[in-house]
């Protein structure tokens, strides 16, 4: 065995050659900030602008202006944070390597890899950098670098490139090649950080793609007025711009940004890293969990428990020969607790046999095998694996010792040892892996918020139903043979016996149900059904192909990262649904008004200047909801367009009531003139946007909802800009105070009739 590098000169090399990574190229900040001026809402905000200028509005015009480069400034710094959040997790799910360093294996970043290192290659590893084979033998999947799907063998003297994936055996082998030096460069990045759209996010752009339509039938429908009674077209264009205004979602990309952002921090000190942002927002949708059984529901704490010898074999025999069909290292727990049982039994024949060949554990075949020499010079074939598979290859009938041991809860093994063609079978292993103290209570938290969790296993249906029983899943276990493309059935409460290709299938059986599906998953064979699932879950043992594919990547063992997920991504949903429902309310609200405003006084009721002051103190100020205090939902987050649109339309129709009716006071009431009547209806449609945030933030009574303190000091300071603005006359008409603050008492029993219909409206629709 080479010893490999000293760490002095590993470090010399680091220093001269640099990290084993390809450096990202990052645009220039400036040139990255001038791309937020350019897209569609952007794009409406500067026709604005420029139509302001043609009509001589320089000011508005400059405030417009400004508006447009806050908003670009406050995305650019919101982009960076959740940038660097997502590197700080891209570091923390920084694959390893396992390096032979001053002749002693550690385990290392494979950053920090040199030319020269000797690294171990294993079952479900990513290959670290090009390296050439040592000794061993490794089938490597090369498929995502050279397009072939079929394994390619490595034996010694041969090369494996960075990016590789280990599908079979084991080796060591030499670093050639690091980073930017690769064969193959960057084709292959092990861990994937994206932003993927969200269905959120999807259901938002669809809102506000509607109302545009609406909107731009009424502002038609304006035109047509002023053509009908002859409004000079100067007339016309500023209440078109107010109405275009109306319609820009100034902080729509801004609001998901920055409640996933804010979600995936308060994930991470949770101990759930996420790979893409939008990953928050698909847990809340999350109907069903396909949860495996090792190291999630059990402790993954394997110990052998019992053994079972076969005549003319002894205990001692049996873990001797399960030993030597183990590997010697790694992070394998059967193999692990099968070496530590072997270490303390009594003397065997079989103690002092040397191995000369070893395959590793393939899922497929469902073995671990081994050729040895025994103290006579005879090879022999050594199996160890899943008892009817070995018993197979022995011809024996299977002992009914298997199925006792396995009701238990055991985990079975048979190990098998003779002739090459047909090894006589020497026994059985029964391994102990007792459940999770808490994965009883943290199931019956997930379906306490609406998700069903089923156990999916490698072993046998009897172990599969011991351990469900033990965790509180009360069902049937059904067995690999059940799961078809169909939807699977709805009392299974476990899958056992499972092939790695059937989690696949049995994510888009699911799928094909209706079922929104969280996927938990270790090995390089789970990456398929990772990718799958609209929320792919690695779990803290995962290999780092697993952690590529998942959307979450758990750093704890157990369901309690799920359910934070969960809960979270619950919580994030209630606000952008705040959100949402507000938007739809607003574009409804002002559009209308607009409207009816032109038809009731013969001119705009909102100039574009009191628009682009309302975009800047309600749309911005709004953002704040993305660190409201809020309670995860009891039922799973469904976007159902037509339900916000009803709601949002039937909040922004009583806005309309309240806004008109205080215009129509204002004119008869008390006799305001035009430019006094613009800052009355600019009042009333900030107290009213106020008003209905609060009243819509919970599904419970206003008052019994504490709300966030940042939400409450930005409304405090959104209102308290507007009503200095209306009472000092700056860019509007001054108000005397007495009609603002009768103003603001109408607008609080507005808000409790508003939350009164709330309280009985929203569990009918489902938005509680």
């Amino acid at each position: 065995m080479p010893p490999g590098l000293g760490a002095a000169a590993a470090a010399e090399a680091l220093r001269r050659d640099g990290p084993n990574a390809v450096p990202e190229e990052r645009p220039h900040p400036l040139r990255h900030f001038a791309t937020r001026f350019w897209g569609p809402v952007p794009w409406m905000l500067e026709a604005a602008i420029v139509l302001q200028l043609a009509l001589g509005e320089t000011t508005e015009a400059m405030v417009v202006a400004a508006l447009l480069v806050v908003n670009a400034a406050v995305g650019a710094v919101q982009e960076r944070r959740a940038d660097a959040a997502l590197e700080a997790m891209r570091a923390r799910l920084a694959p390893q390597a396992t390096v032979r360093r001053d002749g002693a294996w550690e385990s290392l970043p494979a950053a920090m890899l040199v030319a020269g290192d000797v690294v171990k290659l294993g079952l479900g590893a990513v290959v670290p950098a090009d390296v050439r084979i040592l000794s061993g033998e490794v089938a490597l999947d090369e498929s995502m670098l050279t397009g072939e799907s079929a394994a390619v063998r490595a034996g010694p003297g041969a090369a494996a490139h960075a990016g590789a994936l280990v599908r079979g055996g084991e080796a060591v082998a030499e670093v050639t090649a690091t980073g930017p030096r690769t064969f193959f460069g960057r084709a292959a990045e092990l861990v994937r950080i994206a932003r993927a759209e969200g269905t959120q996010e999807r259901a938002m752009v669809a809102i506000v793609r509607l109302l545009a339509v609406i909107n731009g039938a009424v502002v038609v429908g304006m035109l047509a007025y002023a053509a009908a009674t002859g409004m000079e077209l100067r007339r016309v264009l500023p209440l078109v711009l107010s109405a275009v205004l109306a319609t820009v979602p100034v902080a729509l990309s801004l609001a998901f940004t920055l409640t996933a952002a804010m979600a995936a921090r308060a994930l991470a000190r949770r101990g759930v890293l996420l790979t893409r942002l939008g990953a928050v927002h698909d847990a809340a949708t999350m109907t069903v969990l396909c949860s495996d059984k090792t190291g999630t529901l059990t402790r993954n704490d394997l110990a052998v428990a019992a053994v079972a010898p076969l005549p003319g074999f002894t205990e001692a025999d049996v873990l001797a020969l399960a030993a030597l069909a183990s590997s010697d290292s790694g992070p394998d727990g059967v193999d692990a607790a099968v070496r530590a049982a072997a270490v303390g039994a009594a003397p065997s024949r079989y103690a002092a046999a040397t191995r000369h060949a070893f395959l590793p554990f393939d899922p497929a075949r469902r073995f671990a095998e081994a050729e040895i020499a025994s103290t006579d010079g005879a090879l022999l074939r050594v199996v160890k694996g899943a008892p009817a598979e070995v018993a197979a290859l022995s011809g024996a009938a299977l002992p009914a010792e298997a199925e006792a041991l396995a009701r238990q809860g055991y985990r079975v093994m048979a190990v098998a040892a003779g002739d090459p063609a047909a090894p006589l079978l020497a026994g059985l292993l029964a391994l102990g892996d007792p459940p999770r103290p808490d994965a009883g209570e943290l199931i019956a938290r997930l379906r306490a918020l609406g998700v069903r969790t089923v156990m999916i296993t490698g072993d046998g249906p009897a172990t599969a139903a011991a351990v469900a029983v033990a965790v509180g899943l009360r069902g049937e276990v059904r067995g690999r043979e059940t799961v078809t493309d169909s939807a699977p059935p709805a009392d299974a409460v476990g899958f056992a016996a499972l092939l790695p290709e059937d989690k696949l299938r049995l994510v888009r059986a699911f799928q094909r149900g209706g079922h929104a599906v969280g996927m938990c998953g270790d090995g390089v064979n789970d990456a398929p059904a990772l990718r799958q699932a609209q929320m792919g879950i690695a779990v803290s043992s995962a290999t780092d192909v697993a952690k590529s594919a998942a959307a979450m990547v758990l750093t704890e063992p157990g369901l309690g990262g799920v359910v934070a997920a969960v809960e979270e991504g619950r919580a994030a949903y209630r606000r952008l649904l705040t959100y949402a429902i507000g938007t739809i309310a607003r574009k409804v609200e002002l559009v209308l008004l607009l409207a009816l405003g032109l038809l009731l006084t013969g001119h705009a009721v909102l100039t574009p200047m009191l628009m682009v002051l309302f975009l800047a103190l309600n749309d911005l100020i709004t953002l704040s909801l993305s660190t409201d205090r809020t309670t995860a939902s009891a039922r799973p987050a469904e976007w159902r367009v037509p339900v916000l649109l009803m709601a949002g339309g039937a909040i922004g129709l009583a806005g309309l009531g309240f806004t008109s009716g205080t215009m129509i006071y204002g004119v008869h009431g008390l006799g305001l003139g035009t430019e006094a009547l613009r800052t009355l209806t600019f009042l009333a449609v900030i107290f009213a946007t106020q008003a209905a945030l609060y009243a819509t933030r919970d599904a419970r009574a206003v008052w019994r909802s504490r709300p966030g303190g940042w939400l409450m000091l930005s409304s405090a300071l959104g209102v308290a800009a507007a009503v200095g603005l209306a009472m000092t006359g700056t860019l509007m008409a001054p108000l005397p105070p007495r009609v603002i603050l009768g103003l603001g008492l109408a607008t609080v029993a507005y808000c409790l009739l508003l939350d009164a219909a709330k309280r009985w409206a929203f569990p009918r629709l489902g938005l509680d």
